[in-house]
């Protein structure tokens, strides 16, 4: 049986005060987390939680993954953009064009994000978080539809998309040219094997599938830190 995606974890500074702008942004309630970590859990079809680690490292360079954020008329995005303002958000140049119709905006902890106009055929049907839109290659996109059971729903000119058959947000590669890579990255995959699973089996299956295992020194026998084919790192945890 494949793992599920357990959460999307983000590095912060002050894992509080940046729960806390999530979790107003998206109406998300916060969850018991018996760890050091900040979790906050979907009020919609998103599937996956939150999860906000503390990290004495400031945020240097572009994340390779960011949300790409759904409104359903002009008005709704004007609307949207202002909340997340209100709320601690920034407006963001990353390149974008004065043509293109998406606002770009950092949260807080400069944590890129977007608001995507009215109309985008793309992201139809897939709630208000509509992808989560990373930096990486075909070879990983196949490796995470293979990796979650995912099936693919966009795959062309090196660019791909998998979505879960329960439905939520896609997750999208855009293909080459890719980001450098410097350091650890401030967002990761949670996986989690289903209760009565086996980590380590899942973790050989990964590694056929063209994951590597990082041996950080960590001493914490709870997760397994692995890397997808572009090296992104993501966790494997025990079952539950």
């Amino acid at each position: 049986m494949t793992s599920r995606l357990h959460a999307l974890c983000i590095d912060a500074q002050d894992p509080i005060r940046l729960a806390r702008f999530w979790a107003d942004f998206l109406s998300w309630e916060r969850a018991e987390d018996c760890s050091d970590g900040t979790t906050l859990l979907p009020s919609d079809e998103t599937g996956f939680r939150l999860r906000f680690l503390p990290s004495q490292t400031p945020k240097s360079g572009q994340n390779h993954m960011h949300f790409d954020l759904t409104s359903t008329s002009l008005d709704d995005q004007r609307q949207v953009v202002e909340r997340a303002l209100r709320l601690g958000a920034r407006h963001i140049d990353i390149g974008q064009r004065p043509e293109e119709g998406h606002v770009v905006l950092a949260d807080p902890e400069g944590n890129e994000f977007c608001v995507i106009e009215p109309g985008n055929s793309f992201l139809a049907g897939c709630g208000f978080i509509g992808a989560l839109a990373g930096d990486g290659s075909q070879e990983t996109g196949y490796f995470w539809s293979r990796a979650l059971g995912w099936p693919l729903v966009w795959d062309q000119d090196q660019e791909t998309a998998i979505r879960s058959p329960h439905g939520g947000p896609k997750i999208t590669w855009g293909g080459p040219p890719l980001m450098p890579k410097t350091g650890k990255e401030r967002l990761h995959f949670d996986l989690a094997p289903p209760a009565g699973g086996d980590q380590q089996s899942e973790v050989e299956r990964l590694v056929s599938l063209g994951a590597t295992r990082i041996d950080r020194g960590q001493e914490d026998v709870d997760r397994v830190v692995m890397a997808d084919p572009d090296g992104h790192e993501f966790c494997v945890l025990t079952p539950r």
